[in-house]
């Protein structure tokens, strides 16, 4: 089984990727989300594990309310208000989200000097 999750851009996928095991697939909406990109998001999810970690902010919450339609039972992980979107959510922050999702035996845990 695969564990996707869907974020707006590239430097979004890069943080994340720091933080989890390669089986964990990061995929990028890169802001946009033409019916062209959903179905190809579709294609590639099938039917399998999938969570939205968008920004919180207006262009987020539009992308993660196509996607909440586009997958009905994804999970969602959320950034705080205030951050400037997911690639510049705190790195224990983003632990945080990602445990509480129930990905923790993914996790890459950064060494201590990191946390700051």
């Amino acid at each position: 089984m695969s564990i996707f999750i869907i974020v707006e851009g590239k430097n979004d996928r890069s943080k994340l990727r720091r933080l989890l095991q390669d089986e964990i697939r990061i995929l990028c909406t890169f802001g946009t989300l033409n019916s062209i990109k959903l179905e190809s998001l579709r294609k590639e999810i099938k039917d399998e594990e999938v969570y939205l970690f968008m920004d919180n902010d207006s262009s987020g919450k539009r992308i993660r309310g196509v996607l909440r339609d586009a997958f009905p039972d994804a999970g969602h992980i959320y950034t705080r208000r205030g951050y400037p979107g997911v690639e510049g959510t705190p790195v224990e922050y983003l632990v945080a989200q990602l445990e509480k999702a129930g990905l923790e035996e993914y996790i890459l845990y950064p060494d201590p000097p990191f946390y700051s």
